[in-house]
């Protein structure tokens, strides 16, 4: 299977493709428009827990010495 990203100017294509689909000779999926930064920053808005560089240093250092520990 290939995948191309197509950009659509003229909204009349729209219909085309959607009738490709309806055959099941095509699959459509829409992007999503949220950068990484804004997943980041709604994750960590999210979160109650505010992490020192500490405590993510000390996290990455578990995760290394867990991956180097199976090789």
């Amino acid at each position: 299977m290939e995948t191309i990203k197509i950009e659509i100017i003229n909204p009349n294509v729209l219909a085309l493709l959607e009738d490709l689909a309806k055959l099941n000779l095509i699959k459509l999926k829409k992007e999503s428009k949220l950068s990484f930064s804004k997943v980041l920053k709604k994750i960590q808005a999210k979160n109650d827990n505010k992490l020192s560089i500490d405590d993510i240093s000390t996290e990455v250092e578990i995760v290394r010495a867990s991956r180097y520990d199976k090789k």
